[in-house]
């Protein structure tokens, strides 16, 4: 069987769909680690500049989500990766990843960093940045030591 077509755009985060996937994401979240661990991005934060928010579309059906935050003029951070619960394993969180570091590059970024739980339930995001090239460091960017956060850098 053929892979499904995705179509990632820039989305404006005012759709249900994306709205309600946010929410998920933010629960999720919540749910796999304590409060001063959660670092994700809610809707306003996500509308802020310097903040690039795409969803990602199987035919007409909202997929995933992720975000690219600019540090500075060379560095961007990797926010609010999500694929739909319905769509996992259909490639959506790797062609995600793939179009933000393609955009993070065409922006003049020479690396790229993110920050990811350690829990049982983060083993998937794990495996996917590490086949992509990200490779653990240490806090970046006002983070600090979290047993429930790893930090990871891609150079690029």
């Amino acid at each position: 069987m053929p892979a499904p077509s995705i179509s990632i755009l820039v989305d404006d985060l005012t759709s249900e769909a994306t709205l309600r996937l946010i929410a998920r994401h933010l629960d999720g979240m919540r749910e796999y680690s304590p409060p001063e661990s959660v670092h994700a991005l809610d809707v306003d934060e996500l509308r802020a500049p310097g903040v690039t928010f795409w969803s990602a579309w199987i035919d007409g059906d909202l997929a995933g989500i992720g975000a690219l935050k600019a540090l500075d003029d060379e560095r961007g951070e990797l926010k609010s990766m999500r694929v739909d619960d319905r769509f996992r394993g259909a490639g959506v969180g790797r062609a995600l990843l793939r179009h933000i570091v393609a955009e993070a590059r065409r922006e003049g970024m020479t690396s790229l960093w993110l920050e990811t739980g350690t829990t049982p339930d983060f083993a998937p995001a794990q495996r996917l940045y590490e086949s992509e090239g990200f490779v653990t460091c240490e806090p970046f960017d006002g983070y600090a030591h979290d047993p429930f956060s790893r930090f990871m850098t891609l150079a690029l």
